[in-house]
């Protein structure tokens, strides 16, 4: 503590001094925007001429959203600002001594008609640029097929990649949100995004860190930023309706539809979209990266609708959306499990069938309204409604040893019964069980959360106070039929059989609120003190409810007449949680020309109260808790397009208030879950360095960043096996030791005339898991694996204004280990090569095509050592003056694609593959309803379409004109 109270009073002595030497300086402040659309202009140029030799003083850039700040002494001087494209503009200014910050206000550059109109630039447009915080791409310098979608341009984007399950990280940081012009576009959702914005719409992409609404607005920092991806629409669109209409039809009954129109005018969009598929949402991917191998599990149909709207006034902005989706996903899969144990390891296999159908609603409203000028409100309303139906059913057997050594599948052995055909003498022999389960689960929900924030400036030094208030609840209503059966094979257990059949009810409500107060006190120039106050309340209501059927009824049987006189008080709980949290933060603040810090510490007391039944347990506890979280945030710009930013985050998270009852859930008997008394909070530090640089001239762009997590006292299972019957005991207990880090380095560049484009994308990554193993003898020792990777991928690519070729390549090797199991220790690793290229011919026909390998070696699981060689191909043909396409396109033409998934933690290895939509072929008609937008909007789309020239962009084979990013 003595050390705390020393750094700050260290920190407030420079404060003071620097404030010292600084205190005659006055800040000159304003905003710049376009003269045509005004929309903000970053990184023009701002310049404190002195007088009467027009010296310069002092220069500047505006950032992202147009806003500069300068420091000068008084005096009389001229403020010129100005920016290629733009004719530059100067205003007389006078700085008195009395007045230590001046507003300029808005400056509005007009377009320079005349060098836009002459002076161009022979040369592709840069793939990356780099200011600040912010990483930009320009969309022209990335060919995708023709009526591709958004996710088909991010995967050509250097350092992005999209997940098995469809989530974005960009340089090894995930997308949160989609903006559209800097507007949230359907809440921010980043699939709804990905696979409904036509990639002809795009001019610019940007990514950068986008802070809460409290800190945007207070400057505090309360950790909540979020990554998002930005849109640019291309210029002159925004003057009448565009979109488009996709229909497809493929073979093996495949169909598409899609269809997107909007309406963007000035500070207004407007949006309706649609679709329906049962693709698994797959589009045609043209290269950059090669063929996705990315996991396609399943079968899904989907459908959806859904309209958005923003639009924004000097004082005033508003938007919000609302979206309709339907999925029906059939899947199969076919797993092997093995769990380590301290002398030796169990296995499982299962075969598993699944059908899943989702109906939702969702709607969502903000509202940003500044009065005045020292005054900003914002409200944010949502809800959302939910349908579901689940059923599934898994066959599954467990054994002793390795089942690979005895039969090729065990999992062609899983069905127990008389056919001879599903048995094996020899695998019976080390078969623990077998079991089969059927179940519905029919579930509907209904929530909505609303938050109210307003801020108050004080005065014009950055003295302010905010309040937020929140209120949210939720309802959901969940009805379970259920049919399983075990078959124990071992010794004094031998053909014993566990059935049970259940109907399970499960209420839950649930609401919050909160109230939150900030307060934000200069100290000195550019020196804050900010404090944060927050209150919230949660309360949690779940009656579990279990009825036992009858002999001979069925899942999806109706219910039998009384059933309720069959409770099975047991296996039904009730549980009342209410939770009451204080929050309180405290933080220093530093702004300079160069440098930013924000560090802080928040203090959390927390109490909580608990009513719990479960057959004859019945409790009514409390628990009190006091967290704290220490954070920080430093950035040092080494000029507007080069920095390094340092955060470290500490977190605290406690066990759930049921993990700490000794009360023991064996509904699953294979199963068996126990609460831990003993249990203690964990705690993560979370740190991350980040470096960007680039070269504008060379179109050279480098972004690195290593980010670390330890976690002390993380929750880990503690897993005892039974070998008589497999059935799992697990009991949560607290362990030290577990801890990653990350590092990642992108390069990209563009060489000779600046058609040739060379990145490369290197990743290392290292993981140490831990967690508790046992024996037969249920004794319990601590196991560690680990697990370093090293990844690579380089992309080379050429194109001028008909062809685009490019060469990929990609390379991943893993080292694991485990400590007490060196058997299972391997080292395997993944190697991928291929090509892909894009002809475009005068006559307007496009052909696409992309082929790559992909092998896999070193995996014990020898099934997984073995190669995949998919190709894709697209021809499509221009039709009506450019505004409809037709292609023909064939995924997966080898049909050699396969959808396994793998992994590896401290307490065992899994391996599943699935059933998914690879091999097919499709004809597209797409129309574009770009006819009533502007003349020039649309021979700009349709020229782009045909090749890197055209209007707007030079005359030139790639030329484009300089106009700001």
């Amino acid at each position: 503590m003595k050390k705390l109270v020393l750094l700050l009073l260290l920190v407030c002595t420079c404060a003071t001094l620097s404030w010292a030497q600084n205190s005659k300086r006055i800040t000159v402040t304003g905003t710049v925007i376009d003269g045509d659309d005004k929309s903000p202009v970053g990184q023009a140029t701002v310049q404190l001429l002195s007088l009467p030799d027009s010296t310069m003083v002092v220069g500047n850039v505006t950032n992202n959203n147009g806003v500069f700040s300068i420091n000068a002494r008084p005096g009389k001087y001229v403020l010129k600002i100005s920016f290629v494209g733009y004719l530059t503009q100067e205003k007389p200014l006078q700085l008195a001594a009395g007045k230590p910050s001046v507003n300029i206000g808005t400056v509005t550059l007009p377009t320079d008609a005349i060098m836009l109109g002459e002076a161009v630039v022979v040369a592709e447009a840069p793939q990356v640029t780099v200011s600040e915080d912010t990483i930009g791409y320009n969309a022209s310098a990335y060919r995708t097929p023709e009526g591709a979608m958004l996710e088909e341009l991010v995967k050509k984007l250097p350092g992005a990649e999209i997940d098995e399950d469809g989530n974005v990280k960009v340089n090894g940081k995930e997308i949160k949100k989609i903006m559209v012009d800097g507007k949230e576009f359907f809440g921010g959702d980043v699939k709804t995004g990905l696979k409904n914005l036509p990639v002809d719409m795009v001019e610019k992409l940007k990514t950068y860190d986008k802070k809460s609404d409290l800190s945007r607005i207070t400057g505090i920092d309360d950790g909540e930023e979020e990554t998002v991806l930005d849109l640019t629409v291309k210029k002159g669109m925004n003057q009448g309706w565009f979109g488009n209409v996709d229909l497809g039809a493929g073979t093996k009954d495949r169909y598409m539809g899609r269809a997107m129109i909007n309406r963007f005018y000035d500070k207004t969009q407007f949006s309706i979209i649609g679709s329906a598929n049962n693709v698994n949402d797959q589009g045609f991917s043209g290269g950059g990266g090669g063929p996705r191998w990315r996991r396609n599990n399943g079968l899904n149909a989907t459908k959806m609708l859904g309209a958005n709207f923003a639009t924004e006034t000097e004082k005033l902005e508003l938007g919000g959306s609302m979206r309709y989706n339907y999925r029906d996903a059939d899947e199969s899969s076919i797993g092997q499990n093995e769990n380590f144990l301290t002398n030796g390891s169990s296995f499982q296999n299962s075969n598993a069938q699944k059908r899943n159908k989702a109906k939702s609603f969702n709607a969502d409203f903000r509202l940003e309204w500044k009065p005045d000028s020292m005054t900003n409100i914002i409200f944010r309303p949502n809800i959302s409604w939910g349908d579901t139906e689940n059923r599934s059913m898994d066959v599954s057997g467990t054994f002793n040893s390795d089942p690979y050594q005895i039969v090729t599948n065990p999992n062609d052995y899983l069905n127990f019964g008389n056919n001879e055909d599903n048995s094996s003498e020899e695998l019976d022999k080390i078969r623990v069980n077998s079991s089969k389960s059927w179940s519905l689960v029919e579930g509907n929900s209904l929530s909505g959360n609303a938050s109210l924030q307003i801020n108050r400036k004080l005065n014009n030094k950055g003295r302010n106070i905010t309040f937020r208030g929140s209120f949210g609840f939720g309802n959901n209503d969940n009805d379970q039929y259920m049919n399983s059966e075990t078959r124990y094979y071992q010794e004094g257990l031998l053909f014993r059989t566990d059935s049970i059949r259940r109907y399970i009810t499960t209420p839950t409500d649930n609401y919050n609120y909160a109230a939150q107060l900030t307060y934000s006190e200069p100290l000195a120039r550019a020196v804050f003190l900010q404090f944060s106050y927050q209150f919230k309340y949660q309360y949690n209501e779940s009656d579990k409810s279990t009825y036992n059927m009858p002999y001979g009824w069925v899942y999806n049987n109706p219910l039998p007449v009384n059933f309720e006189e069959d409770k099975d008080e047991e296996q039904s709980k009730y549980a009342q949680y209410k939770y009451f949290n204080h929050d309180m933060m405290v933080s220093l603040r530093f702004i300079r020309e160069k440098w930013s810090l924000s560090a802080g510490m928040s203090f959390q007391p927390q109490h909580t109260v608990l009513s719990y039944k479960k057959g004859d347990f019945a409790t009514d506890t409390t628990r009190n808790v006091f967290n704290f979280a220490p954070n920080m945030d430093f950035r040092f710009r080494f000029s507007k397009v080069s920095q390094l930013r340092l955060t470290y985050r500490g977190r605290s998270s406690q066990p759930s208030m049921e993990n700490l009852l000794p009360v023991t859930d064996n509904s699953n008997p294979l199963n068996i879950r126990m609460g831990n008394p003993g249990l203690d909070p964990s705690f993560a530090h979370n740190l991350r360095v980040f470096y960007n640089t680039y070269n504008a001239e060379k179109q050279q762009g480098i972004i690195a960043h290593i980010n670390g997590q330890l976690t002390q006292n993380s929750i880990s299972n503690s897993r005892s096996y039974d070998e008589m019957t497999g059935a799992w005991t697990v009991m949560p207990k607290n362990i030290n030791g577990n801890w990653n880090a990350f590092g990642m380095f992108g390069y990209n560049t563009a060489l000779k005339n600046k058609k040739y484009t060379i990145n490369t994308f290197t990743t290392l990554r290292y993981t140490n898991n831990v967690g508790y193993l046992t024996d037969s003898t249920k004794v319990e020792r601590k196991n560690t694996t680990t697990e370093f990777s090293v990844s690579e991928r380089l992309n080379a690519a050429y194109r001028n204004d008909w062809i685009e070729f490019g060469l990929n390549g990609s390379f991943s090797y893993s080292v694991e280990r485990d400590k007490l199991q060196r058997v299972n220790n391997q080292e395997p690793y993944t190697f991928s090569y291929g090509a892909n290229t894009t002809l475009t011919a005068p006559w307007g026909m496009s052909f696409s095509t992309n082929i790559a390998n992909q092998s896999r070696r070193g995996y014990s699981d020898v099934e997984l050592n073995n190669n995949e060689l998919i190709w894709n191909a697209q021809i499509a043909q221009s039709l009506l003056k450019g505004a409809a396409t037709v292609s023909f396109e064939m995924y997966d033409i080898l049909g050699k694609q396969s959808n396994i998934t793998r992994s590896l933690t401290s307490s065992g290895r899994s391996v599943y593959q699935y059933n998914g939509v690879n091999s097919y072929c499709m004809v597209h008609f797409i129309y574009r309803l770009n006819i009533f937008g502007s003349k020039a909007a649309r021979d700009k789309m349709m020229n782009n379409r045909r090749g890197f020239g055209g209007p707007g962009f030079g005359p030139g084979p790639g030329g484009h004109r300089m106009r700001p990013f």
